[in-house]
């Protein structure tokens, strides 16, 4: 799925991007998938890293009803589209962006 806006996400989608975009640097975990889309029940566990003596506000395009995705969200829901039902273990976000996401795989 290519997406170039925020207004053209799912509802689940938005979600996890404004969750992103609130925690600015951090980590989201063990976030459960269906169909590619992230799931908020149960809730998953949130870490948000505050550097001290630094701006740890939250993304301004938070706010905005819509803009252009940078490339690593689109990536981000490739990624899930790809994974369709399962788990992410862990979800880096920099800079209101994902970053890097562990998925446990079964060995063959």
């Amino acid at each position: 799925m290519s997406v170039a806006s925020k207004s053209s996400l799912s509802p689940a989608r938005r979600r996890l991007l404004e969750l992103m975009q609130s925690i600015n640097f951090g980590r989201i975990e063990n976030m459960e998938v269906r169909g590619g889309d992230p799931v908020f029940d149960p809730l998953p566990h949130v870490v948000r890293e505050i550097k001290l003596g630094a701006d740890d506000k939250p993304r301004p395009e938070v706010a905005l009803a819509d803009f252009c995705l940078k490339a690593q969200v689109v990536d981000l829901w490739n990624r899930l589209d790809q994974l369709g039902t399962g788990t992410v273990e862990l979800l880096e976000v920099k800079h209101g962006l994902p970053f890097q996401i562990v998925i446990p795989e079964v060995s063959a």
